[in-house]
């Protein structure tokens, strides 16, 4: 094969979005969905990304990063327009340029493998990648000659009635041989009611070179794949497609998925055999769990680990660290930077913070832990707080291994409970507390006799 390179349309507002974003950095399965395009053309063989910018430009840039080459497109006038701006970038590059949009999330790597190598299998000049649809109103329609060359791509409003019979059309997804390509760009023109440069114009262009350019076209499998994302509507129709192909993929491969219609999972989650996802759970961003666990019902997980055997119900966490055989809700918040180690039991209505929680540890209920160092085995008492902010400052907690802490304490930091040490329920303790020792701290309680009578 020789050297592929993708040229990525990105520069359009999207106006029917309605949208002071960029269209292609709408997300969809966790992600813009100009960067599932990059992904497909990763996928297929491209060695080079070069995405045309134009509105949000600086916006699609920052987003995308190093994941590509930008070219900027200042006046949107047509596709056509848009790969000129990459000439100067693929000077001296000598293989296919493949042409994506970047509206089209649900393309696939796979298809694009497949339109990549018949193209170069057949040294074509150009190869479109067709789809063919019930209904194929207002599509491009594509005519071929006997033996599979592309005759014309004609549009609706040009066809002849046997034309319009035809209901392969044109996805706006091509290959190019680069030479054929910019030979051709350089012989089109904006005579049009729109005044664009189109790319279909370089198709026809190729096609009446006199047999020196060879015009083939490979349809899509699943038409799905080449559904392009010009409003709200579409944007939901997609996000739906591209969850259930990821629902389906995780119960493929050992994943038990209790309700498809009530669980959603971005794109790049990972999850492992023999895990159960209970209905009404979100997982999103780069999360990954371990073999067997347990998630939902009602929970929603972001950009965390979790380990095996673990379960976690009517919980919500993010940007955490969770082990391996632990137990988690329900309604908890843990927030970002908690590491719970192996064996961890977090009971209901507990918050956790910016805190390490040690091996075999315990916060059943009722209790706020912030910016903590925890130990192992340690117990927390039913409406722990750990006082951690003086208005100015956060301060940290250290409670060492085997630490018992009562119901109802409050933990001012900067405090240290020592390890095997015990704290007194409704103690307000403000003084570190030293290994083996027991801290008391509240008043003594005095009872007055008669005073209800008194009353």
């Amino acid at each position: 094969m020789t050297d592929l390179l993708a040229v990525i349309l990105a520069a359009g507002k999207g106006t029917r979005m309605k949208s002071a974003l960029p269209k292609v950095l709408h997300s969809i399965g966790g992600k813009p969905m100009v960067e599932h395009v990059l992904n497909a053309a990763q996928t297929a063989g491209a060695k080079r990304k070069v995405v045309v910018v134009g509105f949000g430009a600086e916006s699609v840039e920052t987003t995308l990063g190093t994941q590509a080459e930008y070219v900027i497109q200042a006046e949107q006038l047509g596709t056509g327009h848009a790969v000129m701006q990459a000439g100067d970038l693929l000077q001296g590059f000598d293989g296919t340029v493949m042409v994506l949009c970047g509206d089209t999330p649900l393309l696939r790597g796979q298809t694009l493998t497949k339109l990549v190598a018949e193209h170069q299998a057949l040294q074509a000049s150009a190869t479109v990648l067709t789809a063919c649809m019930t209904d194929p109103t207002g599509y491009g329609r594509v005519i071929r000659d006997d033996n599979g060359q592309i005759l014309k791509i004609v549009e609706q409003k040009d066809a002849t009635s046997s034309e319009l019979a035809v209901n392969e059309v044109n996805t706006g997804i091509y290959c190019f041989d680069r030479a054929a390509l910019f030979d051709a760009l350089r012989s089109i023109n904006c005579n049009n009611m729109q005044g664009e440069y189109y790319l279909t114009d370089v198709i026809d262009i190729l096609v009446k070179s006199q047999g020196k350019a060879k015009v083939y076209a490979v349809q899509v499998d699943d038409v799905e794949e080449t559904l392009g994302i010009n409003s709200r509507m579409h944007l939901a129709e997609a996000e739906k497609i591209l969850r259930r192909r990821k629902l389906v993929s995780l119960m493929d491969n050992g994943v038990t998925i209790m309700d498809i219609d009530s669980t959603f999972i971005d794109d790049q989650v990972c999850i492992e055999p023999d895990t159960v996802i209970y209905p009404f759970t979100w997982i999103e961003g780069a999360t990954t769990i371990g073999r067997g666990s347990a998630i939902g019902p009602n929970s929603r997980i972001q950009n965390s680990s979790i380990g095996e055997n673990t379960t976690l119900h009517f919980t919500y966490a993010h940007d955490c660290q969770i082990g391996n055989g632990v137990t988690v809700g329900p309604y908890v918040h843990l927030r970002p930077n908690t590491v719970l180690a192996d064996g961890v039991k977090i009971g209901n209505f507990v918050e956790v913070k910016n805190s390490q929680v040690g091996t075999g540890s315990k916060i059943p209920h009722l209790s706020y832990i912030g910016d903590t160092d925890m130990g192992e085995k340690v117990n927390i008492g039913s409406g722990t707080i750990t006082v951690n902010y003086d208005g100015k400052k956060k301060h940290r907690t250290i409670l060492e291994d085997g630490a018992f802490i009562g119901c109802n304490t409050n933990l001012v930091a900067p405090v240290t409970v020592g390890k095997g040490a015990y704290v007194a329920a409704g103690s307000t303790i403000t003084k570190d507390v030293p290994s083996d020792a027991l801290g008391v701290a509240r008043a003594r309680q005095s009872n007055i006799e008669g005073w209800v009578n008194r009353k």
